[in-house]
């Protein structure tokens, strides 16, 4: 959670997580979503969303910004921008043209994958994975073994919220967590 100065909870964070609409049974029964279209039409929540993961960030030798499809391509692009790192996408297969390296990954309707251009990060890059939620962090894990497969080194996880069930999870595979907002 985004702390300020002091320890105490950012002042920002209220603003961000009363933003983010909540849809019941979305998009099936006993789902409750968590729908960032609201944030994204509220300039201020997301400008504030984009500040604290930059202030968190900036000067601490993140070369790669890696966003994971679809949400991390909104929130990495201006992170990788404003601290001078390089941005790279995440895709679901077959979507993106060239050489590509996949990760498969369980969820738990399924198995899904994550593709990453050949040559798209180098061995040495300290890379800062981005995504707009963690549910179970299976996605999250995919794309932290794509990486480091390439010889990226891994820095931290950011997410925008954190479901219920990974309340206060600090660690994913050993790498740290960042989480802006709880679920509600």
């Amino acid at each position: 959670m985004a702390c300020g100065k002091d320890g105490e909870q950012d002042s920002r964070i209220g603003g961000i997580a009363a933003s983010i609409r909540v849809v019941p049974d979305f998009p099936k029964k006993g789902i409750m979503f968590q729908d960032i279209t609201t944030l994204l039409l509220d300039p201020k929540a997301f400008k504030n969303t984009v500040d604290l993961f930059v202030e968190r960030y900036i000067g601490k030798d993140v070369s790669v910004v890696a966003g994971i499809e679809a949400r991390g391509f909104i929130f990495g692009p201006p992170i990788a921008l404003a601290i001078g790192a390089k941005f790279v996408p995440l895709r679901k297969p077959r979507k993106l043209p060239g050489e590509v390296i996949s990760e498969k990954y369980v969820l738990e309707y399924g198995t899904d994958c994550l593709e990453m251009h050949v040559g798209a990060v180098q061995p040495g890059d300290h890379a800062l994975v981005v995504d707009d939620l963690i549910a179970t962090g299976g996605t999250l894990c995919a794309a932290m073994n794509l990486l480091e497969r390439a010889g990226a080194e891994v820095v931290e996880c950011a997410c925008v919220i954190e479901l219920p069930e990974l309340k206060g999870r600090e660690k994913l595979n050993g790498k740290p967590l960042y989480v802006l907002v709880e679920s509600r």
